[in-house]
């Protein structure tokens, strides 16, 4: 090895542009095969190792998205439910929302698709560019009330506000007390025109007072920011689990 090459070598691995490092000999010789100029010879070697930075940065995002599983829109079977706005959830995907730091709410019985299509939706922002967060809203609510017990309420309140996308699905499952019911309030609340939920329910807004103890003053708390800003996406139909179930 030359000390040209030893050098290159050296500042390639402090720069950590380990792509270049891994591919500039092969690369090389394909370019004196092929005639490439010295630009093109560069401009290969360089979008090589953008690819590869964007590569990784994508699989941090969605390891740090916490998705429970991934799931695509190509997955979804529109032809199942009665009742889905097919354009309006595919104009989702664009991920305008996000820019806008406006909500999206996915509305239906069980086995309906609503936590695939918010999985779908945090799976393809992941890849490009933004940072994720999926939660069930009882395991929210849950981390927040032992957060507060053992003194770490900020920390673990910023961990839902910092990122650009937050998903809190299946509320409505489960009841809130009023302590629960105004920490997801705060949760809603500081995130308000500061950034994105997805949000999936399955219960209709004229039920959301029995999600928090039948206190109406907080549920009209909650909507009233969730709404604002909001794409409303309501599901009809059948469960599809139960479908598959009646075929065995």
């Amino acid at each position: 090895m030359s000390a040209d090459t030893k050098k290159l070598n050296e500042n390639l691995k402090f720069l950590k542009l380990n792509c270049i490092l891994d591919t500039y000999e092969k690369a090389a010789k394909v370019a004196v095969k092929n005639h490439l100029g010295s630009i093109e010879f560069l401009a290969e070697l360089i979008e090589a190792q953008v690819q590869q930075r964007r590569l990784h940065a994508s699989e941090r995002r969605l390891r740090l998205a916490k998705l429970p599983v991934i799931k695509t829109l190509e997955q979804y079977c529109f032809t199942h439910p009665k009742k889905i706005n097919q354009p309006n959830v595919c104009y989702l995907f664009r991920l305008d929302f996000i820019k806008e730091k406006e909500n999206v709410m996915f509305i239906g019985t069980t086995g309906l698709g609503k936590t695939h299509l918010a999985i779908a939706l945090a799976y393809q922002a992941c890849h490009h560019g933004y940072s994720v967060l999926f939660t069930k809203a009882v395991d929210m609510v849950t981390a927040l009330q032992a957060a507060q017990k053992v003194g770490n309420f900020i920390p673990t309140m910023k961990k839902y506000l910092k990122v650009q996308l937050l998903i809190i699905d299946e509320l409505g499952y489960l009841t809130f007390d009023r302590h629960g019911a105004n920490l997801l309030f705060q949760v809603i609340s500081n995130r308000y025109e500061t950034g994105s939920i997805i949000l999936t329910t399955n219960r209709t807004f004229k039920q959301w007072p029995l999600t928090f103890d039948n206190d109406n003053a907080i549920t009209s708390a909650i909507l009233d920011r969730l709404l604002h800003h909001a794409h409303i996406i309501p599901i009809e139909g059948d469960s599809y689990r139960m479908k598959e179930k009646a075929l065995l």
